[in-house]
C-alpha cells in the first residue's frame, strides 16, 4: 500500500496527485503542468503548505470551517464515537443517540416551526431532497401537477443531477444534461453588474417580479415551489437590495408555494445570526443545510422541514428517499460538538459585534483602491467588484475572469486565499477570525490589489468592455 506522509518532497506529493486524483472543477491536464498547492495543516485560521508557507485562509475551506482549524475537542468527540458505534444507518425503523440530539438541537436553534430534519451527506445531496420533498408534499395534497421548481441564473444549490439542475450555472448545466425537467430560471437580483440606471431598491422589485410574472406564466397549479440563495454565494457573493426578499416573501405567500432557503453557506453564524433566513426576514417552509453545521470537520448536510411538510409527507406512507450515510452516527456527534462550541463560545455574536464591524470597516476602504468599484459585506461574507471605471460599474473589455483570475493568482502567491467568480474577488473567512488577524487580509488583499493593477496596467489591461 502507498504510505504518505506530511515529509515527501512536495514534487513527488503532486506527480501522485496529477496521476491518480480527479479534482472538482478543474481541468485536471493544466493543473498537472502546474502542481496543485499541497495543504498539510491547519490551525485556526492559517494552513500551512509542504513547502512551510503560512496561508491565512479568506474562505475558510469552502466556506465551511466556521470555528477554525484544528479543534482537538471536536477531533477527540470523532474518535469517541468510531469507538463507541462507528456507523449505523437510519433506515428500517432504526435510530441512533447522535442523529436523535443533533435533530433536536437543530430544530431549537431554527426559527418558526422548522423542527423536521432530514439528513444528507452535503449540501448537494440536501437539495436533490428538497426536489423530492416538495414533489412529494404535492402529490399527497392531490396536486401531482404541482412540480416544477423556480430558482435563479447564477445561483449554486450543488452540482448533482438535482442540485446541478436547481442552481443556475451556465458551465455546470453545459455538461452532463442539465437541467433536468421542470426546473426554471428567473434572474438574479444583481444590482451592481445588471442594474444599470435603475437604483437598488427599484432593481430588487424588478427581479423579485420576475417570480411572479413565472408563476402566473407557468400557472399556479404547474409551480411547487421557489429555492434561493439567502445571499448568493458562489456565484460571487451577490447581496440583494433591500427591496429583494420581502417582495419574495409576498409572492410565495400570494400564490401558496412553498419557499426553499439554501442556507448552505448562510447557515450557523455566517450572516451574525444563525441563520441568514433571520439576517434578511426570510420565513422559508425548508432550509438546506450543511458546510457550517460541522464546520468542515465531518461531511454532513440536511433539510430542516417545517411541521406541515413533515407531517404531509410523513403521514402519506414510505417516503422512498435516502441516503446510506443519513444521519451518520460520527458526523452527527461532530457536528453536535461543534453547535456546542458555536454556542458556548458565543461566536455567532464574535461575528456580530466584533469580526463583522470591524471587517466592514476595513472592507470599505478597499473601494478607495483603483481597481474596486464596490466592496460589499454582510456578516463574514463578502466581495469586491473589480472595474475599469469606477463611475459606469463598467466591466473589462477582457474576457470575464481574466482580471479576477489574475488577482486570485496574486493572493495566493501573497498567502492568501481569496476566491474569484468572474472579476469579482469574494471572501468567507473562518467565524472565529479576530481583529488583528483580520488586519493582516487586508494587507495582504490591499498588496494583491495592487500587484493585480500594476499588471494590468503594464499589459494594457484596463479597458472597459
Amino acid at each position: 500500500m502507498t504510505q504518505i506522509t506530511n515529509h515527501m518532497p512536495t514534487r513527488e506529493l503532486q506527480a501522485l496527485d496529477a496521476a491518480h486524483h480527479m479534482h472538482p472543477f478543474t481541468a485536471d491536464a493544466e493543473l498537472a503542468r502546474k502542481g496543485a498547492r499541497i495543504i498539510t495543516r491547519g490551525k485556526g485560521v492559517y494552513l500551512t503548505d509542504s513547502e512551510g508557507q503560512q496561508i491565512l485562509d479568506g474562505m475558510a475551506g469552502l466556506w465551511c470551517v466556521n470555528v477554525g482549524y484544528g479543534r482537538k475537542d471536536i477531533a477527540e468527540v470523532a474518535a469517541r464515537q468510531m469507538e463507541e458505534l462507528c456507523y449505523y444507518n437510519t433506515f428500517f425503523q432504526t435510530s441512533h443517540v447522535p442523529a436523535i440530539a443533533l435533530a433536536a438541537e437543530i430544530a431549537k436553534l431554527a426559527p418558526g416551526d422548522l423542527n423536521h430534519v432530514f439528513y444528507a451527506g452535503s449540501g448537494s445531496e440536501a437539495n436533490d431532497t428538497n426536489i423530492r420533498l416538495v414533489r412529494r408534499y404535492w402529490e399527497v395534497k392531490g396536486k401531482p401537477g404541482k412540480n416544477i421548481i423556480i430558482s435563479r441564473t447564477n445561483a449554486y444549490h450543488g452540482s448533482t443531477m438535482g442540485g446541478g439542475s436547481l442552481g443556475g450555472m451556465a458551465g455546470i448545466h453545459a455538461q452532463g444534461g442539465l437541467p433536468i425537467p421542470n426546473i426554471v430560471h428567473i434572474g438574479q437580483p444583481y444590482w451592481y453588474g445588471e442594474g444599470k440606471d435603475m437604483s437598488a431598491e427599484e432593481f430588487g422589485l424588478l427581479r423579485a417580479r420576475e417570480l411572479e410574472a413565472k408563476i402566473e406564466e407557468l400557472g399556479v397549479d404547474r409551480v411547487a415551489a421557489f429555492i434561493g440563495e439567502p445571499i448568493q454565494g458562489a456565484g460571487g457573493v451577490i447581496v440583494p437590495p433591500a427591496t429583494y426578499w420581502p417582495e419574495i416573501q409576498r409572492i410565495c405567500d400570494k400564490y401558496g408555494i412553498l419557499l426553499i432557503a439554501d442556507e448552505v453557506i448562510t447557515g450557523f453564524g455566517r450572516t451574525g445570526n444563525w441563520f441568514g433566513s433571520q439576517t434578511l426576514g426570510i420565513k422559508p417552509h425548508i432550509m438546506t443545510i450543511a458546510k457550517g453545521l460541522s464546520s468542515g470537520y465531518a461531511p454532513i448536510g440536511g433539510s430542516i422541514v417545517c411541521d406541515d411538510i413533515a407531517a404531509t409527507v410523513g403521514g402519506a406512507g414510505d417516503f422512498n428517499h435516502g441516503y446510506t450515510y443519513c444521519g451518520h452516527p460520527v458526523a452527527a456527534a461532530v457536528a453536535l460538538k461543534n453547535l456546542q462550541i458555536l454556542q458556548e463560545e458565543k461566536i455567532v455574536d464574535h461575528v456580530r459585534n466584533v469580526a463583522h464591524p470591524y471587517l466592514m470597516e476595513r472592507w470599505k476602504a478597499l473601494e478607495d483602491h483603483p481597481l474596486v468599484g464596490e466592496a460589499s459585506l454582510v456578516g463574514l461574507m463578502g466581495s469586491i467588484a473589480l472595474t475599469p471605471n469606477k463611475e459606469t460599474r463598467a466591466a473589462f473589455a477582457s474576457e470575464a475572469g481574466t482580471v479576477g483570475y489574475r488577482c486570485r493568482e496574486r493572493c495566493f502567491a501573497n498567502n492568501l486565499v481569496m476566491r474569484h467568480v468572474g472579476d469579482r474577488m469574494i471572501i468567507s473567512p473562518p467565524l472565529v477570525i479576530t481583529p488583528s488577524e483580520i488586519d493582516v487580509l487586508i494587507e495582504r488583499a490591499t498588496k494583491s490589489l495592487d500587484e493585480c493593477y500594476a499588471g494590468l496596467k503594464s499589459d494594457g489591461l484596463l479597458k472597459a468592455a
